[in-house]
């Protein structure tokens, strides 16, 4: 009974380290992007005014962005801020994640998490620069041109406008990561690269379901999305093929991780 007891006090101060552990490597991470967002707030405008300039250079003349709530001139450029600075320390929150589940993860899957997340956020930054120098252009270009023989003049309010932004970052970013989910999906074994191959026509269409519900209702944004999607399938069968030549010696090393934790 004594025996008993011991053992459940044991698992009791395992689960409590473990949420003390969790706990501050949430603070860590939290604490990193507090710590550049402070050192960002005083140039807070000019980030602002960067990321704005997308729709400013595409506005017709007498075009403008315009303030409709009393605080939004303050808070709009601070949340842009905060974006910014959670972008920038993405890595640091990244890796406190990965330090708090690789005591439990083999010797070959910890070699696999590393690529994963540095591809996961070099692809979610592209996407966002795909949308930012190439997607957002393209799309204000062509409403700010839309909206003339309408007679209606374009002032964009800020608030509403970074909300926009934000969500296309999100989208872009997203879908960016495909290759990896098709990686992913691979390596647990839910699908096979031929059965990835037999869904391609199905991947397209899915491509521009995707994009005509992201993307602003018009023929060319949807295209910046949905072709960038079609080629990141590809790329995905790609790594995915790349990465089975290499599954025999990373099954041979989790029968070798097996039988040392079962001796």
């Amino acid at each position: 009974m004594s025996d008993d007891n011991q053992v459940s006090d044991e698992g009791n101060e395992t689960f409590i380290s473990h949420l003390i552990e969790l706990r501050d490597r949430i603070i860590r991470a939290g604490a990193s992007v507090i710590v550049i967002f402070f050192g960002l707030v005083y140039w807070a405008p000019d980030i602002f005014r960067l990321l704005s300039r997308p729709l400013t250079r595409n506005l017709p003349a007498g075009g403008k962005m315009i303030v409709t709530d009393v605080t939004g001139s303050f808070f709009v450029p601070m949340k842009v801020t905060m974006m910014v600075a959670f972008v920038i320390a993405l890595p640091f929150v990244l890796y406190q994640a990965w330090a708090f589940i690789a005591p439990g993860l083999y010797k070959h899957e910890k070699k696999l998490v590393m690529p994963l997340v540095v591809s996961s956020y070099v692809l979610f930054l592209l996407g966002m620069v795909f949308a930012y120098f190439l997607v957002f252009p393209t799309i204000f270009h062509f409403m700010a041109h839309y909206n003339a023989p309408l007679g209606a003049q374009m002032n964009t309010d800020i608030d509403n406008y970074v909300s926009f932004v934000l969500t296309m970052f999100l989208a872009f970013g997203v879908t960016f990561e495909v290759p990896v989910v098709l990686v992913v999906l691979v390596r647990m074994g839910f699908v096979s690269i031929a059965k990835l191959k037999q869904m391609r026509p199905y991947a397209v269409v899915g491509a521009f379901i995707v994009a005509a519900v992201v993307t602003p209702p018009d023929m060319l944004s949807m295209m910046m999305l949905a072709v960038p999607l079609c080629l990141l399938y590809e790329f995905g069968i790609i790594a995915a093929r790349l990465w089975a030549k290499n599954r025999p010696a990373e099954d041979a090393d989790e029968a070798d991780e097996a039988e040392e934790s079962a001796s």
